[in-house]
């Protein structure tokens, strides 16, 4: 392991740009809220977060392995948050406001959902059509039915919060599946078959799957009644869900015109303001499945108008998420308490995971371990229904919550690393080099980060 030159530089003049302007933010607040902006106080302990969660992100992205891509900042967000809940004297005087922690994490959600829209390539699912399906499908299905099966007999939980577990655990993560392939690529590996574009791409179709099967059983989870009407509820949720997006995001199409001055500001700012009023309506009304489906398509169907000019909302959007990325894994991690943790449920989650090494030979078992690796999605809707729960005031579906929130973390501290470290490892093994890889590599730079990564 080894640090990139200048690393300390690099520290200290990044840091102090962020001490410098969280020390003004803070202060500003401090002048007009005084005691919440003190230790103890509710903003302080959101800003002392944010603060360290960001350094914690950098650090990590800073960490390099010989010919391996760097590890996720996401990381030592997830750390930084899961530190201060544990560390005695921190925790004392970093507070997190439930409530408030609740609403930034579902505006991270909103945002990184829109990301997910507009990042899907309509010409990238036309063009592999099948093998991209299939693969987005089958180790999603078999993920979720496993850890499904698992879950209800091992920790007792319902059918339905089996299955909402499974989705959360089937999404694949491009935040290390991507940078993964960006080197294995620039190496030569797998290109000739296109590997690393087909991974690439069913990667952002594969969260897509698991987003809409997590929305429909979190439903399902939330209705009252019998079986088959809570099914039917999900099923309408999802209903719903595709066409109100749809319906707005045909109208974003059009709206503002294309004549108006800072067309992309204005195509940015609906788009996430219709994203966050998707996703707390759809709380609100008591549809918590339909929010999430309802951003994913509304962002789609208006990008697919909007040609090159999609390119600089997506870069806006990106920065959106940048800001508040640190904020919600920082939450994330800030949720989970080493007194709370249920040993049956750790060993749970590391036997689920264990479970899906890998499947045959050569492209095949390469394949099967890119799927390994879990983050953002699951960071962004593993604690949607424990946020759900809280609002329904219900002690036992808050247990499933904090249960399936427990699991997502754990499988972001596991997989996350050990992916992209297996992909880093596994490539050169599996994969026939090729010298020619100008073609793959012009292909994807033109499409990195706008077409078909999703949610990095």
């Amino acid at each position: 392991m080894q640090f990139e030159d200048g690393v300390l530089q690099h520290i200290d003049s990044g840091n102090s740009k962020i001490m410098v302007a969280v020390a003004l933010i803070w202060a500003v607040i401090w002048s007009i809220t005084t005691h919440e902006s003190l230790p103890g106080g509710s903003l302080f302990g959101f800003l002392f977060l944010y603060l360290f969660a960001v350094i914690g992100g950098k650090i990590m992205g800073l960490i390099k392995f010989p010919g391996l891509p760097p590890l996720p900042p996401l990381l030592g967000m997830l750390l930084v948050g899961f530190l201060l809940r544990n560390i005695p004297v921190i925790t004392d005087i970093v507070l997190i406001n439930v409530k408030w922690g609740a609403t930034l994490r579902s505006i991270a959600l909103a945002i990184i959902l829109a990301r997910a829209g507009l990042g899907l390539d309509p010409k990238a699912l036309k063009k592999l059509k099948g093998v991209c399906f299939r693969l987005s499908l089958g180790p999603c299905l078999i993920e979720a039915c496993t850890a499904a099966v698992i879950s209800h007999f091992l920790m007792h939980l319902p059918w339905q919060w089996g299955f909402m577990l499974g989705f959360v655990l089937g999404a694949v993560s491009p935040a290390v599946v991507v940078p993964s392939m960006l080197v294995l690529q620039a190496g030569g590996y797998g290109v000739d078959k296109g590997v690393p574009t087909l991974l690439m791409a069913a990667g952002s179709f594969d969260d897509i799957l698991a987003i809409t099967g997590f929305n429909t059983c979190l439903g399902i989870a939330f209705a009252s009644g019998s079986t088959l009407q809570n099914v039917f509820r999900g099923v309408l949720e999802v209903a719903v869900g595709i066409a109100t997006g749809g319906l707005l995001g045909l109208f974003i199409r059009y709206f503002p015109s294309k004549d108006q001055t800072h067309l992309v500001w204005k195509r940015a700012f609906f788009i996430i303001g219709l994203s966050m009023f998707a996703i707390f309506s759809s709380m609100y009304f008591n549809f918590p499945g339909s929010g999430g489906l309802c951003t994913i398509v509304l962002a789609f169907l208006a990008g697919l108008s909007w040609s090159e000019e999609k390119v600089k909302v997506e870069k806006i959007i990106k920065v959106a998420w940048e800001i508040f990325q640190p904020f919600l894994f920082g939450l994330i991690g800030a949720e989970i308490s080493v007194a709370s943790l249920d040993p049956q449920t750790v060993v749970t989650a590391t036997f689920i995971l264990v479970c899906f090494a890998g499947f045959e030979l050569k492209e095949r078992i390469f394949i099967a371990l890119a799927w390994i690796p879990k983050a953002t999605v699951q960071a962004a809707i593993g604690s949607v229904a424990l946020d759900t729960a809280r609002e329904q005031k219900d002690k036992q579906l808050e247990k499933y919550g904090m249960d399936v929130l427990t699991i997502a973390f754990l499988a972001i501290l596991i997989t996350a690393p050990i992916g992209a470290l297996i992909i880093g490892l596994a490539g050169p093994k599996l994969l026939h080099k090729t010298s020619d890889t100008n073609r793959e590599s012009h292909t994807y730079e033109e499409r990195e980060g706008i077409e078909i990564h999703g949610p990095a």
